[in-house]
């Protein structure tokens, strides 16, 4: 019997007869054979299907089988330079599991809408199922880089009962006989996990209901967001620096190939190392100002400020100490002009923007209590988090990371609905 294989250990069949079971990439003919870019989700190899292999019938029939059609192949696995992988398999019998007839996406170019809603099938695209492999690499250097540095996991809930970033972006669901919300973020959640374990990290879905149609936003998306208790602002910053040199070259050492079809530049790549530049506040302002941007003191970065910022910089900066008045109700402010938060943006470079928000995170229950009044917060919804600052509070302090937008700078994507298998957006919620 022959055996099943997978594509990625093909390189270790050489000589031997295999099965392979995948999908029709692309298929051609020249003469008595023809050839078809076989997958398997592993890898891809060139199948050859010669007329001495099969009677008129059967050869014939190879030459129309539509586009990702399901099969299963078996033959000889040989050496190939001339193929695209190295590789050959010279097919001696197939069975056609599935024939895709009407296969929707064909080579000719389609709109953004039409893709978008054919998603689900969009995937198998050769451009996509790098982008995927990518986000897979990212996804598992965030949990290396935590997982050696000491910390827990801890899963934070999807159903709360207040905000934490603010009021007006919650996606509302009843909750029996009560109201709930999608979550925004697991961070306060993490501050009570830091006391218990001290390094900590939850990942998982955060929900914006943002009436925004920008290329960086998505109503669903993931983030990784450490606490840790004692940290201050400059150990803060120095995490957050190591931590995105490590995704970055993490994916550099692995996907190189990927890179390149995407048609990705990695010299920008490349030059992520640390030490990130710092720019304070009222720097960054006087910065966009000086290029073109109206912003005034006191207001947040718009994308475009952003944008404009990243620019002018070959690696990721850090903007810091944002007004108080412009940030979360949680941020400490700066103990030598009040005016200020300890807070940090990290800016991704070549027009991205942020994909980093972290601070300093206010551990005196009085400065706490003042500040939910001022954001116009119940402090009935905030029981439970205000019992931190009652019973051992701590200095601490972490950072929130957007996998999404790190998937498209890395990738050099110009809009976050690839980054993310299923992209739920404002007008699309399907498939």
């Amino acid at each position: 019997m022959v055996s099943w294989v997978y594509l990625s250990d093909i390189a270790s069949h050489v000589g031997s007869r295999v099965a392979l079971k995948g999908w029709v990439m692309n298929r051609r003919s020249s003469g008595g054979v023809h050839f078809v870019i076989f997958r398997d989700g592993t890898g891809i190899i060139q199948a050859s299907f010669s007329k001495e292999a099969f009677s008129g019938e059967a050869f014939e029939s190879i030459g129309k089988v539509p586009l990702e059609s399901s099969m299963e192949v078996s033959g000889t696995v040989v050496a190939e330079p001339r193929s695209m992988t190295g590789y050959e398999i010279r097919v001696e019998s197939y069975t056609l599991v599935q024939s895709a007839e009407g296969y929707p996406i064909g080579k000719k170019e389609h709109g953004v809408d039409f893709l978008m809603d054919h998603r689900h099938l969009w995937l198998r695209a050769p451009r996509q199922r790098a982008i995927l492999r990518i986000r897979d690499t990212i996804i598992k250097s965030i949990r290396d880089f935590f997982y050696d540095r000491g910390f827990t996991l801890v899963d934070a809930p999807v159903f709360t009962p207040s905000a934490c970033e603010g009021t007006s972006n919650l996606f509302e669901v009843g909750y029996f006989d009560e109201k709930a919300y999608l979550t925004q973020s697991g961070q306060l959640y993490m501050e009570a996990a830091c006391m218990a374990l001290g390094k900590v990290y939850c990942f998982g879905p955060t929900f914006r209901a943002e009436k925004s149609k920008t290329r960086r936003h998505l109503t669903e998306f993931w983030m990784v967001e450490p606490e840790i208790a004692y940290i201050d602002m400059e150990g803060n910053l120095k995490l957050q620096e190591e931590f995105v040199e490590h995704i970055v070259q993490r994916v550099l050492s692995r996907h190189k190939k990927e890179l390149k079809l995407l048609e990705r530049d990695i010299a920008p790549l490349e030059k992520v190392r640390t030490p990130f530049e710092r720019l304070h506040y009222e720097e960054a302002i006087r910065v966009l100002n000086e290029n073109g941007s109206d912003i005034k003191w006191g207001d947040d970065l718009g994308g475009d400020d952003e944008t404009i910022l990243t620019k002018l910089y070959e690696k990721p900066i850090f903007v810091h100490h944002y007004p108080r008045k412009c940030k979360a109700f949680y941020m400490k402010k700066d103990p030598i002009d009040d005016r200020y938060a300890l807070c940090a943006d990290m800016l991704a470079p070549e027009g991205y923007g942020e994909i980093i928000g972290g601070s300093i995170r206010e551990e005196d229950i009085n400065e706490l209590l003042a500040a939910i009044s001022n954001h116009g917060l119940k402090e009935e919804h905030f029981k439970w988090y205000l019992d931190l600052r009652k019973y051992g509070s701590v200095p601490h302090g972490g950072f929130g990371l957007g996998i999404e937008r790190t998937v498209a700078w890395i990738c050099g994507l110009h809009h976050v609905r690839e980054t993310i298998p299923f992209p739920r957006m404002l007008n699309r919620l399907t498939p």
